[in-house]
């Protein structure tokens, strides 16, 4: 699983030599706004300036706009103060996930800061959780279990201090009616179409589109052309709660809420209780 950590406070180039002391390897430049820690005791880590038009090299949009690397480097300078910086981890085994709390100390003691939310929105704790099989069966049981705690895991966010306005716009009601329901199994085609009419938008607590575009990428590039999406075959879970300055903070508890869902998702009895007792809260 890789772990997604936006922060303020220091620029790239300084989050990652923090990162090469603590855990060794070897900083790469891609441009002044994007660094690469390669051969780390936790693999390879990477912190870039979370803005696409920062990075001409890889980036089509910034390609279209006709950025040249001085040009893009001198945008994102001056977005450096307002745009968080973004700590990406490679893939993780669950047991080691514990270590990306010792690389937020790192970066922590070297200036990085982050209390959940700033003047503009939030700063954002991502997981990008591999599926156990990529079969219809198992995506919509994730899903299905996700929409039934979702309620659950966004009080237990706000109650971490977040305006509530800051959390990923909710699905809407009828698509969460009718994927609980117990007779909705259907094949992969169905489930992506039918996700993507209801959510044409990154902006959800539990983002497949990257999962999506990855199985169907014809299909979701032609639905959502301007969309800035990634290829990715993983459940995209996003928080808005990342709290880099609170030495107290973890992200285990974010983790242990995902590892509930995991645990319904398998437990199809469970799912068939927990959707009666939303119809009867409903009634």
């Amino acid at each position: 699983m890789g772990v997604e950590v936006e922060f303020l406070g220091i620029d790239a180039r300084t989050a990652a030599q923090a990162l090469a002391r603590a855990f060794g390897g070897t900083c790469v430049e891609e441009d002044p706004h994007a660094f690469h820690v390669q051969d780390t005791a936790l693999g390879r880590l990477s912190v870039e300036l979370d803005v696409r038009h920062a990075h001409p090299r890889r980036t089509a949009a910034a390609q279209r706009l006709r950025l040249n690397p001085a040009l893009a480097a001198w945008l994102g300078a001056a977005l450096s103060g307002v745009v968080p910086r973004e700590l990406i981890t490679a893939p993780l085994p669950v047991d080691e996930l514990h270590r990306v709390d010792d690389a937020l100390r790192a970066l922590r003691d070297a200036g990085a800061r982050g209390a959940g939310t700033t003047w503009f929105g939030s700063l954002g704790l991502h997981f990008n959780i591999d599926p156990p099989s990529l079969d219809a069966g198992t995506i919509t049981a994730v899903l299905k279990a996700f929409l039934l705690r979702n309620a659950r895991l966004r009080r237990e966010t706000v109650g971490g201090g977040l305006t509530p306005a800051f959390l990923p716009a909710p699905y809407p009601d009828d698509y969460v009616r009718r994927v609980v329901a117990p007779d909705y199994w259907p094949d992969l085609p169905t489930l992506a179409e039918d996700y993507l009419a209801a959510n044409p938008t990154r902006n959800r607590d539990l983002d497949l589109l990257p999962l999506f575009l990855h199985l169907f990428p014809d299909r979701v590039r032609a639905a959502l052309p301007h969309e800035k999406i990634g290829s990715r075959a993983v459940f995209h879970y996003r928080l808005p709660q990342a709290h880099v300055s609170d030495p107290a903070w973890s992200i285990a508890g974010a983790w242990n809420g995902w590892a509930g869902v995991e645990m319904l998702a398998g437990d199809r009895d469970d799912l068939l209780r927990r959707w009666r007792s939303l119809r009867e809260r409903a009634a």
